[in-house]
């Protein structure tokens, strides 16, 4: 099965909303595929940006790059235009001096669900994580440490 990175401009998705820019490395460097590219932050918390999909997307694995985030916050919404979002996921990262937060996030597929063919095989479902859904956006928001050594 052929795997889509659907969080790509080129298919499709735009950054809708991002509370903070740089001319540098703009929001929009998130979705252009280049990995050496960034989006940055005034270091100020939360931060937060919008991607929307422009269509019904079914997330079943995200992976972020960052550095020096504390909690990640990830919000859905299936509505055509921005709004009604709720929570999805939550999760506390670790931070080491230097290195990249590397977090993947799979999410489970239940039982009887059969793939679309541009979608990967997923392993088994696995209890904790929350179930893939049909999505038109997600916001992600993350509370960064504040002054000082960080601290968990």
């Amino acid at each position: 099965m052929k795997k889509i990175d659907l969080c790509l401009s080129s298919e499709g998705a735009e950054v809708i909303l991002a509370t903070s820019s740089d001319e540098k490395h703009p929001p929009e460097n998130m979705i252009d595929g280049n990995p050496d590219t960034f989006w940055t932050t005034t270091g100020m918390f939360p931060q937060e940006f919008i991607i929307c999909f422009h269509k019904h997307v079914r997330i079943e694995r995200l992976v972020i790059q960052s550095y020096f985030v504390r909690t990640l916050r990830i919000e859905k919404s299936t509505s055509k235009e921005p709004v009604d979002f709720e929570p999805w996921i939550e999760r506390d990262l670790v931070h080491t001096e230097g290195q990249l937060q590397n977090e993947e996030i799979t999410v489970s597929v239940p039982e009887g669900l059969g793939l679309f063919e541009d979608q990967v095989q997923m392993p088994p479902p696995m209890t904790g994580f929350p179930r893939p859904t049909q999505l038109q956006g997600i916001a992600l928001s993350s509370i960064l440490p504040g002054n000082g050594p960080w601290t968990k």
